[in-house]
């Protein structure tokens, strides 16, 4: 992947100075001059391709679910998955053109990271709709036993059956990744800052070792969540799809994860070159492990975008809509959708209702006021009052897990 190279026998100091040089350190610990894929024209090009297609896919699809927003509680969360797409190819985009600087990707590789969780909370919120929510769910699985199974890791749990609890501990593990997740990128930045956090650099002495450990603690508790609420509602979210909604999603996130993490071990192991220099700047440890993850990232953001648009059809909806009077214009009515999408009050109050003490012995059911006729046969669209408007309430529960 570089071109023209030959090895130098001069410190890698004496090049700090020069412009638009790439200095690579072999295997052996060969140092080597030469040109690396990662920072040329044409891969920055492909790459760009991969990124804008899948953009202009996601786009589309998030723009048919606001002009068919039918079912506002499923489709906002549904939206909010499907931006995972151009966070992350945009954000791998912009990580790869600046790759010569190594405190840019780590930039924004931190969004990226912070959104990932995010998309893990709505999945799992998704699912809860799917099924109407905590009250809908406890009314088809409360009391009963919980199957002893290896495979989703719940062996330790004979002789227990499903509660609020359970809803609850699943919510819990989901929600403190989405805690977890930024506070790790913030400590990462910082740490960058002071050069002490290089990819794959498992040394004690710096911030990556220890900061992985805690990521792969919070990931896999989130995870393990996702399989146990999957174990117990099979059955129930079987018309969904939920499988395929599933490993979609598992792949962009989980995947991707590891997939950089294999890279860095490769880097640190000499199977990838390390760069002291690109394009004449001096960059750290792990930064072309990083950039290849990125570039690999643009590529799949295209099949994601792909696969996401036959998980989360918007055929349903479509067909909702023409049973629906049109109420109010449709770019007012896209924009209004947008609005409440990128709203995360609802995820306060569900932070809020799982971990306050207040709330921990009650299920949430949620319920919805429609719009009433006028007596002239149109729908008032004027006051607040014929609004839609979502309600909470709480029935009281004594249920533990």
């Amino acid at each position: 992947h570089y071109e023209s190279a030959f090895v130098i026998s001069h410190p890698a100091s004496d090049f700090e100075s020069s412009d638009n040089m790439t200095i690579l350190r072999t295997s052996n610990g060969s140092i080597i001059e030469g040109q690396m894929f990662l920072n040329t024209t044409a891969a920055q090009a492909l790459s760009g391709i991969f990124v804008w297609s899948a953009l202009l896919l996601t786009c589309h699809q998030i723009y048919t679910h606001l002009r068919f927003y039918t079912v506002p509680k499923e489709q906002r969360y549904i939206i909010r998955i499907l931006f995972i797409v151009p966070v992350y190819a945009f954000d791998s985009w912009l990580s790869l053109l600046f790759i010569s600087n190594d405190q840019y990707y780590v930039y924004f590789d931190s969004v990226r990271d912070c959104y990932e969780a995010f998309v893990i909370y709505n999945f799992l919120s998704l699912s809860f709709e799917y099924l109407g929510g905590e009250s809908g769910i406890m009314s088809e699985i409360r009391g009963k036993p919980i199957q002893s199974s290896c495979l989703y890791g719940t062996c330790c749990l004979v002789g227990m059956s499903y509660s609020i609890g359970f809803l609850r501990f699943c919510k819990q593990a989901t929600l403190q990744f989405c805690v977890v997740k930024p506070i790790m990128a913030v400590i990462t930045i910082i740490l960058q800052a002071f050069g002490k956090y290089h990819d794959g650099d498992f040394n004690v002495n710096g911030g990556y070792l220890y900061i992985t450990i805690i990521y792969n603690f919070s990931v896999s508790l989130a995870l393990y969540a996702l399989f146990l609420f999957y174990f117990a509602t099979s059955d129930l979210l079987r018309p969904y799809e939920p499988v395929l909604k599933f490993l979609t999603i598992k792949s962009v996130i989980f995947l991707s994860f590891w997939q950089g993490m294999v890279l860095a071990i490769l880097e640190r192991c000499g199977v990838i070159p390390n760069a002291l220099f690109i394009d004449g700047q001096e960059v750290g440890a792990g930064t072309v492990a990083a950039g290849w993850q990125n570039f690999i990232i643009c590529i799949e953001m295209f099949f994601a975008a792909i696969a996401l648009r036959y998980a989360f059809t918007c055929t349903v909806y479509q067909e909702k809509k023409r049973d629906v009077p049109e109420i109010i214009p449709p770019m007012q009515s896209i924009s209004s959708g947008l609005k409440e999408t990128i709203n995360p009050g609802d995820m306060v109050q569900d932070a809020i209702h799982n971990f306050s003490p207040a709330y921990q012995q009650y299920t949430q059911q949620s319920t919805q006021e429609v719009a009433q006729p006028s007596t002239n046969g149109k729908v008032a669209t004027g006051n607040k009052s014929s609004r839609k408007s979502d309600k909470i309430m709480l029935i009281a529960s004594d249920d533990e897990f």
